[in-house]
């Protein structure tokens, strides 16, 4: 168990015991990682912060309950996808586009992608992210959930059959899935 894991132990701890500024801690210390995810679901930002805070709050309720089976994060990050799945169902939404690059590699910032000198590289490129971006948005649900959260927040393998429920082995298929699926729709323009 390293440091971060204990000391989110001890304070997890603290709030079972009744030490509502021990779960403020947590908040400081995840609210931007957590942000960061559902803005991967929801695109207003007023809304982030919504559905974020909602997160937060569905966590406080639920602590007492926090049996330590998976790391704090890896918990908070499950009920934070779930949150803002929920909230897409609640506004009849999908979830939106995500980012990759030529090479099928996510990159955390379009802007990447588009400091590209010249315009017919530029509308290049503009076609290409249409492309992976529909490729994305017709995955299933769980494979964009196991590559956003293995891209996008770094998690391992085992960290992300955690948040997802289910054998490691499913995961590694899920990605391996969802990569095959936008490699074709790369292919077809080719």
């Amino acid at each position: 168990m390293d440091t971060t894991e204990t000391n989110d132990r001890q304070l997890v701890e603290r709030v079972q015991r009744g030490d509502k500024r021990a779960f403020d801690i947590l908040v400081l210390k995840y609210q931007h990682k957590i942000a960061g995810l559902v803005s991967r679901y929801v695109r207003d930002s007023s809304e982030v912060q919504d559905v974020t805070q909602e997160a937060f709050i569905k966590a406080y309720r639920a602590i007492p309950r926090f049996r330590g089976d998976s790391a704090f994060y890896t918990w908070l990050y499950r009920i934070a996808i779930n949150t803002a799945k929920n909230y897409l169902v609640s506004k009849s939404r999908r979830p939106p586009d995500t980012d990759i690059d030529v090479d099928g590699e996510f990159v955390a910032d379009s802007a990447v992608l588009k400091d590209v000198a010249g315009p017919e590289s530029r509308l290049a490129t503009d076609q290409l992210q249409k492309v992976i971006f529909d490729a994305i948005e017709n995955l299933p649900e769980e494979l964009k959930i196991a590559v956003t959260l293995r891209e996008f927040e770094g998690m391992s393998y085992e960290e992300i059959a955690e948040v997802m429920e289910c054998p490691v082995g499913t995961v590694r298929s899920r990605i391996f899935r969802a990569r095959e699926a936008i490699e074709k729709s790369i292919e077809s323009i080719g």
